[in-house]
């Protein structure tokens, strides 16, 4: 099955100094590293999806900030493939469909940031459309967030919907994916 690599926003305004930090990030990244290092030894495709608000004063990823770049600890290369996105969706007026369809895709792996938001939107999109998504929940990351004045912890964030993407994704650790 010809699988590829879909790390979603790994962007700077993620990290501490940014305008929307979240929680170990860093962490996430370590196994973000990890995917890599495999998909690029194997010569499989890395797909980088970069979140780009063009509003001025944008709450984070405003456009022609340093807050909206890649994270400079990817291993992006001059080749490698970057898709611009506006919404949650990564596949929602994109050219990440056409790309996948192009490279004959049959599986896509799933890391990036935030679990709450974009993996879950576009891990779900995957699998309606077809992309058997395998997502590597050690490689996302969350915050806390406030619901009806209550504080859910990042923790919780995260455990709530990576259990709810069981639904739509195989849902692997770095290590399990990478032994399996």
């Amino acid at each position: 099955m010809k699988q590829a690599l879909l790390i979603i926003d790994i962007q700077n305004d993620y990290f501490p100094e940014g305008k929307n930090e979240l929680h170990e990030a860093d962490k996430a990244l370590l196994k973000v590293n990890q995917l890599e290092n495999s998909f690029l030894s194997e010569q499989k495709p890395i797909i980088y999806i970069q979140h780009i608000k063009h509003q001025l004063n944008a709450d984070f990823f405003e456009a022609g900030t340093i807050g909206c770049e890649l994270h400079p600890n990817l291993k992006v290369q001059e080749q490698s493939i970057i898709i611009e996105k506006h919404f949650p969706n990564s596949f929602l007026e994109t050219e990440l469909l056409r790309t996948l369809e192009k490279l004959e895709i049959e599986q896509l792996v799933i890391c990036g940031m935030m679990t709450q938001m974009c993996v879950d939107s576009t891990t779900r999109a995957a699998k309606e459309l077809g992309f058997q998504p395998v997502l590597i929940s050690d490689a996302t990351a969350t915050k806390d967030l406030i619901f009806e004045e209550k504080k859910v912890l990042a923790e919780n964030v995260q455990i709530s919907f990576l259990s709810a993407l069981k639904n739509f994704a195989q849902v692997l650790t770095a290590d399990q994916f990478l032994q399996g």
